[in-house]
């Protein structure tokens, strides 16, 4: 989903001053009237930026997201850090737009200034203490060396081929790195919070580029209401946060009558990875799988909660997946 929301000249000018400035630390700004405005400066009172985080405290809230964009090392072209702080009590809407604007943020300020970008949802992240601990993480996944790389590549294809089938169902250990847009996976993410229960989250490839995008995320979805507000022209892959704990999140994989050839050979394909970077990238637990040829074939029986969730039911297989009368592509060549 590109939210379509932009930075305000302001914010802009702002930046600008930041860079060319050795007493500012960082920018601070906000989501207001469907743009990305200047919200706060703060000064560069020592010269370890570390130091400085403690003042940023003053500036965010426990309850409303915040762009935070620091100054890490001003003789350096590439010296800035863009920061997401995202806390667990915004709304989810909010959460929404700033998780699927980051991106067109540090693009339009200028992509080549930020060495990093950071997503966090604790104020506690943002102290010398807090950075330190990140900075220890990022040192567990040092960058690999050209020839690791190569190798690492190799022994991923080979995990992956070797799964087979079967092995592509559950969790995929071979790493396969699948082109995702801007803020697929924080929308991902937040259907883990116990504020959006009833989010559907839904994705889709942006062809030709077989790039998996974010299609659109909708709040307060009743199950009954699911099957309503999914493509009935196109495939859909829809994640839905169901409202009854017994229920967990489901993962939906749609295919209508009217798709195209493509459309379905990409989105068969795709299924598997895309649930990959559902659960190893966002981190969330998919307690069902279902596919359907048509949105109406999902009822809120399939749906479930509770008992009716339980994947030994009728038409289930071992890895919870249950499948409504979904009609695999014809063989091409034949009539």
């Amino acid at each position: 989903m590109q939210s379509g929301i932009s930075a305000s000249q302001d914010l802009q000018d702002a930046f600008n001053d930041l860079v060319s400035s050795s007493d500012k630390r960082a920018v601070l700004a906000s989501i207001q009237n469907e743009q990305i405005v200047h919200t706060n400066t703060v000064s560069a009172d020592n010269s370890r930026f570390q130091d400085d985080l403690q003042q940023l405290q003053s500036h965010i809230s426990s309850t409303q997201a915040t762009y935070v964009l620091l100054k890490v090392d001003s003789n350096a072209p590439d010296g800035y850090i863009a920061i997401t702080f995202v806390p667990n009590a915004a709304p989810v809407r909010q959460k929404m737009l700033f998780a699927s604007s980051r991106l067109s943020l540090v693009r339009e300020l200028g992509l080549e200034r930020f060495r990093q970008q950071i997503f966090c949802t604790e104020a506690s992240e943002l102290t010398a203490e807090g950075w330190k601990k990140h900075e220890q993480h990022e040192a567990l996944d040092a960058p690999l060396t050209e020839e690791e790389s190569g190798l690492k590549g190799v022994k991923d294809a080979e995990a992956a081929e070797s799964l087979g089938t079967q092995g592509r169902r559950g969790h995929v250990t071979g790493r396969v790195d699948v082109k995702t847009g801007e803020g697929v996976v924080e929308a991902l993410e937040l259907l883990k919070e116990e504020g959006c229960k009833g989010t559907v989250v839904q994705l889709k490839y942006a062809l030709p580029e077989e790039v998996l995008t974010l299609d659109q995320s909708t709040d307060g979805v009743a199950p009954e209401d699911v099957a309503g507000i999914i493509s009935t022209s196109e495939p859909r892959y829809t994640f839905y946060a169901s409202p009854d704990p017994g229920a967990g999140i489901v993962f939906i994989y749609t295919c209508p009558t009217s798709s195209r050839i493509k459309e379905r050979m990409i989105y068969s394909t795709g299924k598997s990875w895309t649930r990959t970077v559902a659960e190893r990238d966002a981190g969330i637990t998919i307690a069902k799988s279902l596919e359907a040829t048509e949105p109406s074939e999902i009822t809120v029986d399939l749906i479930g909660g509770g008992q009716a969730a339980a994947a030994d039911g009728e038409g289930a297989n071992a890895g919870g997946e249950k499948k409504a009368g979904f009609a695999r592509p014809k063989r091409p060549g034949r009539r």
